[in-house]
């Protein structure tokens, strides 16, 4: 029998519930408001801390986190995890934050034919929504504070080096025509344009189109869209390739780095944002949304124009 990688959640879902003690390891499917959430600030949120779990819960939580991420990205949310020990030295220890401070929730039981899961905190969330042994991924958010930490001149740290080097290293390869029609800002935003609101909108304007590009700028574009699907699993991320299909590619700030600047990638069901939020180009953010499948709004309307509900 072939296990799906639903099988896989479902089974790392129950673990979780059998092992966590006290309240708040799960919620009903259609608490919309604590399901259909996105918060990448360190604020209060629904779910299990962490740290209020025993080790058996917490190895569960991080297996179940685990079925989501390829391997290279598990490995980039435990260094999010991490620099939270880090961010708050260099705070002076003054707000208390630690890598145990993120939270997870199951939505519905593991055996319904719809249910989901989050697992948050700052700089890092994960929503996967499963119906009918389908699972639909998105919001997937990975952010890092401080983004790159180095020593005599070389760099110790920085877990989203190729989302950033990649974005510039298309831009650099674009002719001045081309990069006027990506560059749609001379500043960067203060943050993702998408932030903790639905993504059902396509964002204005959508910058240059794949088609409108040159063969090895169409590769390098299709690189950095493959990085970002790359941090789901295969079957996820092939599900989600526009397999360059209508896709467009927008820049907003100075091309440079070390400084703020901000990109997108958007096809039909798709968008990609990545930002380096401080002047010094030091805390970054990454998401990947789904305007039509967020929170599995694809696989849900699927199921329930077959099963009334």
């Amino acid at each position: 029998m072939t296990v799906t990688l639903a099988d896989e959640m479902r089974t790392a879902a129950a673990a979780l519930l059998a092992t966590a003690e006290g309240p708040g390891a799960a919620a009903a499917f259609d608490d919309d408001r604590a399901r259909r959430w996105i918060e990448y600030r360190p604020r209060p949120r629904p779910g299990l801390s962490l740290a209020d779990l025993g080790l058996g819960a917490r190895k569960a939580a991080h297996r179940l986190l685990a079925t989501a991420l390829s391997p290279p990205a598990y490995a980039q949310a435990m260094t999010v995890l991490a620099l939270e020990e880090i961010l708050d030295r260099r705070e002076g220890w003054a707000r208390g934050r630690h890598s145990e401070d993120y939270r997870v929730i199951v939505f519905g039981a593991p055996g319904d034919d719809e249910w989901g899961w989050r697992f948050e905190g700052h700089h890092l969330s994960v929503s996967m929504t499963v119906a009918d042994d389908r699972v639909s991924p998105a919001p997937v958010f990975l952010g890092a504070n401080p983004a790159r930490v180095d020593t005599a001149g070389r760099t110790v740290l920085r877990p989203l080096a190729i989302e950033e080097d990649l974005g510039h290293e298309l831009l650099r390869s674009l002719p001045a025509a081309a990069r006027g029609r990506a560059v749609v800002a001379d500043r960067a935003p203060s943050d993702i344009r998408s932030a903790t609101r639905p993504a059902s909108v396509p964002l204005s304007p959508a910058g240059i189109a794949r088609t409108d590009l040159r063969p090895g700028e169409r590769a390098l574009l299709d690189q950095l869209v493959a990085v970002h699907l790359g941090r789901l699993p295969d079957e996820l991320a092939a599900a989600l390739d526009p397999a360059g299909g209508d896709v467009h590619f927008a820049w907003e700030g100075p091309p440079g780095p070390g400084t703020r600047h901000y990109y997108r990638i958007q096809a039909d069901d798709l968008l990609i944002e990545y930002d380096n939020t401080s002047d010094d180009g030091n805390h970054a953010h990454s998401v990947l949304r789904r305007p039509h499948g967020d929170f599995g709004g694809d696989i849900l309307a699927a199921h329930r124009a077959d099963v009334p509900h």
